[in-house]
């Protein structure tokens, strides 16, 4: 699976932390891409908008909703955060579907970092807002006196499997898609299977269009709920 290949930019040498690789090159053009869409799109705003305007109100007024309802007023603040995490992961999943692009997202060392990330910063958060008190998120105070230390120790291992959780789900989801159309790809060239092959392509790429968003989607409401936690760690 070449595709997922890591490879220096220049040259055949070993790959180091500062390396300039494939990876490097496809999240500098995301980084590009978001820009040109939120910032270039509305440097001259307009009552009616253009559509690449249109696009970027239609995103913005989205996750600032979903951050309102499921984090509350109080996650607002921590908007422009979640804004980043939804509008990299989703761009980088639809660069990723450009014919010999490189899906940057397909790779556990990326969304790992970004789940990292999330883990960290809402703990850190948690604890710095609530002190101790944060860890009342593990002690759920409605159910049965006998069963409450059993389901506290389920909720500390549930607590530490979401950066495990957050990330696999993403990179593993990519890399299926992109695994699968591949495979389809093989077939295109046997003349009396190639139209059938063609045809399941471009169901699974218009299908892969889907769930590059939704991939984005659930890595940001499922950010937004650990915000959540922070914020209101009493069950």
């Amino acid at each position: 699976m070449d595709q997922f290949i890591v490879s220096p930019l220049f040259g055949d040498g070993p790959i180091a932390w500062y390396t300039p690789t494939n990876v490097t090159l496809w999240m500098v053009l995301t980084i590009l891409a978001i820009g040109a869409l939120l910032v270039l799109s509305t440097s001259r705003r307009a009552i009616i908008p253009s559509r690449a305007q249109s696009i970027a109100e239609l995103v913005y007024g989205f996750i600032y909703k979903m951050v309102e309802d499921v984090a509350g007023k109080d996650g607002v603040r921590y908007f422009p955060y979640i804004m980043t995490l939804f509008m990299f992961i989703l761009v980088t999943n639809f660069l990723g579907l450009i014919p010999t692009a490189f899906a940057t997202t397909s790779h556990i060392a990326v969304t790992a970092t970004m789940a990292m990330a999330v883990f960290l910063s809402v703990t850190i958060l948690g604890f710095w807002k609530h002190g101790f008190g944060f860890l009342n998120i593990f002690w759920i105070g409605q159910a049965p006196l006998p069963l409450r230390p059993i389901l506290a120790l389920i909720e500390v291992i549930s607590y530490f499997v979401r950066p495990i959780s957050h990330s696999i789900r993403l990179a593993g989801n990519m890399m299926a898609g992109h695994a699968v159309i591949k495979v389809f790809a093989g077939f295109a060239v046997v003349i009396w299977i190639a139209p059938v092959s063609i045809a399941a392509i471009t169901a699974i790429y218009a299908l892969e269009v889907l769930v590059s968003f939704i991939q984005a989607y659930v890595f940001t409401i499922l950010t937004c709920v650990y915000l959540k936690d922070a914020l209101h760690p009493h069950h």
